[in-house]
C-alpha cells in the first residue's frame, strides 16, 4: 500500500470472524473467493489447486505495473485473495522484481510504474495473435496432456509411479493455468480497447449493451448442451426410453432404471459413457478436489436429462435466439456510426473481440474444469490405493490431507497421523460451512479497489452498495435486464438440481458452467457472489433472463417457495410473499 493511498475502511478481524494475520498481511485488501470457491476449501485444493498459484508468472509476463503476485489466505476455512502491489515488500516477488528480472540494473523505485511501457506495448500483440496461438499450438498442447492423463493405467500403477504422475499432474496444471492468464489477458486487452473506442467514437452507450456483445455462439459450452439436447431427442423418440425416464423419482431411479434395461444399457453404452469422456471432466465447484466429476458420476447427466425432457428443450431455438440478440446489439452498437475512419477503426475492433468471446467458455472447459478434474482423478486414484494399503478408509480422504503430507503417506507412512488428521480436517470443514464469511478483509484502498479482477467479484461496487431500503428488498449488481416474478428455488448442492422446475427463479451462491443446464428451466436468477462480467451474468444474458448478482447474502434471506421479483435492470430482488 502506497504511502499516500487513502484508506477507506478496514476490517481486521472480531469475535465473530476472528483473523490471524502474518506480518504485512493487513495492509492488502482480501476478498472472498465466492466467484470460485464459495464453500469452505480442502486442505488440498488450497496446496496445489489454486488458480492463484502461477499469478506471480502472469503479472511478470506481461510487466503489469499494478501487481507482482496474487495471493491466498485460508481465513476461518473460507479462500481469500489479495492482489499484491508491485512495489509492495510483502512478497518475494515485490522484494525480488527486478533483481531476477532485471539483472544488473540498479534498483530503481519507480521501476513498476515505468514497466507499464512494456504491458501497453505488447497487449496488442497478445489479443491480435493469441486466438490463432490457441487453436494453432495452444489448445493441441492441453489436448496432448489431456491424453497422457486420461490413457494412463492408474489401476495397476504402484504407488511410486502415481506418486510420479501426481507430479506430472500438477506440472500440467500449472502450464495450463499459466495459457489460463495469457488467454485472460488478451481478452482483457481486446475488451479495453473496443470499451475505449465505443467511447471515443460514441460516447456513452447502454452498460448492458457490452455484455450481450461478449456472447458466444460457437464453443465447447455450447457442444456439451447440443450433445445432451441430441441424447434428449433420442429419448423423446423411444417410448421403452421415455417410460424408463418418467418411472424414478429421483436421477438414482432412473439410472438404475437403465442399468436393469437392454434398451437402458444401449444408452448408456452408445450415448452416455461417450459423452462422459468428452464431456465429464467437470463438477458442481470446478475450483475444488472434494466433489465428484461427471466423469465418475452419471447421474448429474440423467438429471439434465429428465428436465430436457420435461420442458422438451429446444436448443436449436435457444442458439437460434443468442444469435439474433448478439445480431441486435452488433446493428445497436454499429448502424448510427458514420462513415469514415472512425466507423473502421471501432469495426475492427469489434470483429477482434467478437472473435475472441468463444474463449472464455472454452477456458473453462480446458482449463477450469478439464485439468481441475484431472488433477483430481489422479488423487483419487492415489487414495485407492492407499485405502488398499489400509493407510486411509476412503479414496476421498486424501483431499484432506496437504500436499507433503500425501507425499510423505506414500513413501514414510509412520510418518504421517493420516487418519487422525484427516477425521479432524473433516470436521473442520463441516463446521467452517456454519460460519458466514465477509465480502472482504484486510485494508480497502482507492488503488486496492481498482485492481482491475475486483471488478470479476463486483468491487468496487460491491463496497459502495447502499443498503436496502426495505427489509423485503435485496440489492445486488443489475447484470441482465427485466424483470421477472416468480417462484425461488434456493440451490446450493448438485443433489437439489433435480428439485428446479421450470418458471423457477434460480437462487444460489454462485454457478459456473456445470450450471447451465438449470438455464433451461428458470425465468430468472440471483446470485451471493459475482460481477457483470461473472459467468452467471454473462449466461443470463446468452438465455435472455433477468439477473441480479452480488448480493453477497440473498441465499440466507431467501427461501424455497418465495414469491420473488427480479428486476436485472436495477439490481434490486423484491420478497414478496
Amino acid at each position: 500500500m502506497s504511502s499516500n493511498d487513502e484508506v477507506l475502511g478496514t476490517f481486521y478481524g472480531d469475535e465473530s470472524f476472528p483473523i490471524t494475520w502474518e506480518e504485512g498481511e493487513q495492509e492488502l485488501f482480501w476478498i472472498y473467493d465466492d466467484l470460485h470457491i464459495p464453500n469452505p476449501v480442502s486442505p488440498m485444493f488450497f496446496d496445489i489447486g489454486g488458480w492463484w498459484l502461477t499469478c506471480d508468472h502472469m503479472f511478470r509476463r506481461f510487466g503489469t505495473p499494478f501487481a507482482c503476485d496474487w495471493i491466498a489466505k485460508n481465513i476461518n476455512g473460507y479462500v481469500y485473495t489479495a492482489a499484491v502491489p508491485a512495489d509492495s515488500s510483502l512478497h518475494a516477488e515485490a522484494t525480488e522484481y527486478q533483481a531476477r528480472y532485471v539483472p544488473r540494473v540498479p534498483r530503481d523505485p519507480d521501476y513498476p510504474q515505468k514497466i507499464g511501457a512494456y504491458m501497453n506495448a505488447v497487449l496488442p500483440h497478445y489479443a491480435h495473435n493469441f486466438l490463432d496461438w490457441w487453436q494453432t499450438r495452444l489448445r493441441p498442447e492441453m489436448e496432448r496432456n489431456f491424453a497422457y492423463l486420461d490413457n494412463y493405467d492408474t489401476e495397476h500403477a504402484s504407488l511410486v509411479e502415481l506418486a510420479v504422475l501426481l507430479e506430472d499432474a500438477i506440472d500440467i496444471h500449472d502450464r495450463h493455468w499459466k495459457i489460463h492468464w495469457m488467454l485472460n489477458f488478451a481478452q482483457f486487452s481486446s475488451t479495453l480497447n473496443l470499451n475505449a473506442l465505443i467511447q471515443e467514437i460514441k460516447g456513452a452507450v447502454d452498460p448492458n449493451l457490452m455484455g450481450r456483445l461478449q456472447s458466444s455462439l460457437a464453443d465447447r459450452n455450447w457442444d456439451s448442451i447440443e450433445a445432451l439436447w441430441r441424447i434428449k431427442e433420442e429419448i423423446k423418440a423411444d417410448d421403452d426410453l421415455r417410460q424408463l425416464f418418467k418411472r424414478g423419482e429421483t436421477a438414482a431411479d432412473i439410472w438404475r432404471a437403465l442399468q436393469q434395461s437392454s434398451r437402458g444399457q444401449q444408452l448408456i453404452r452408445e450415448r452416455i459413457e461417450p459423452y462422459q469422456q468428452e464431456f465429464g471432466y467437470k463438477s458442481i465447484w470446478s475450483h475444488e478436489f472434494a466433489f465428484p466429476t461427471w466423469k465418475e458420476q452419471a447421474t448429474p447427466i440423467i438429471e439434465i436429462l429428465r428436465g430436457y425432457l420435461e420442458t422438451d428443450y429446444d436448443y436449436p431455438r435457444t442458439i437460434q435466439g443468442v444469435r439474433e440478440d448478439l445480431d441486435r446489439a452488433i446493428h445497436e452498437l454499429m448502424d448510427d456510426v458514420p462513415p469514415g475512419e472512425g466507423r473502421e477503426r471501432l469495426q475492427q475492433a469489434l470483429d477482434l473481440s467478437l472473435r475472441m468471446n468463444p474463449l472464455t467458455p472454452d477456458h473453462h472447459f480446458y482449463i477450469d474444469q478439464g485439468t481441475n478434474a484431472r488433477l483430481r482423478l489422479v488423487l483419487i486414484a492415489i487414495g485407492k490405493k492407499l485405502v488398499q494399503a489400509r493407510l486411509l478408509d476412503d479414496p476421498e480422504d486424501v483431499m484432506y490431507l496437504r500436499y507433503n503430507e500425501l507425499r510423505l503417506l506414500m513413501t514414510n507412512p509412520g510418518a504421517v497421523p493420516a487418519r487422525e488428521l484427516v477425521s479432524q480436517r473433516r470436521d473442520e470443514r463441516e463446521r467452517a460451512y456454519q460460519i458466514r464469511p465477509r465480502e472482504w478483509v484486510g485494508t480497502a484502498t482507492k488503488t486496492a479497489l481498482a485492481f482491475p479482477y475486483n471488478a470479476l467479484w463486483g468491487f468496487p461496487e460491491k463496497f459502495y452498495k447502499q443498503p436496502a431500503q426495505k427489509s423485503d428488498e435485496i440489492r445486488g449488481l443489475a447484470a441482465s435486464p427485466g424483470v421477472v416474478e416468480g417462484p425461488a428455488r434456493v440451490v446450493l448442492s448438485l443433489e437439489q438440481f433435480d428439485q428446479v422446475r421450470e418458471g423457477d427463479i434460480l437462487v444460489c451462491r454462485m454457478t459456473n458452467p456445470a450450471w447451465v443446464v438449470l438455464f433451461t428451466r428458470i425465468v430468472g436468477l440471483v446470485t451471493d457472489a459475482g460481477g457483470v462480467t461473472s459467468h452467471p451474468a454473462v449466461v443470463s444474458r446468452e438465455f435472455g433472463i433477468p439477473a441480479v448478482v452480488g448480493t453477497s447474502d440473498a441465499t440466507q434471506r431467501i427461501k424455497t417457495g418465495d414469491r420473488i421479483r427480479v428486476n436485472g435492470a436495477t439490481g434490486v430482488v423484491e420478497v414478496l410473499a
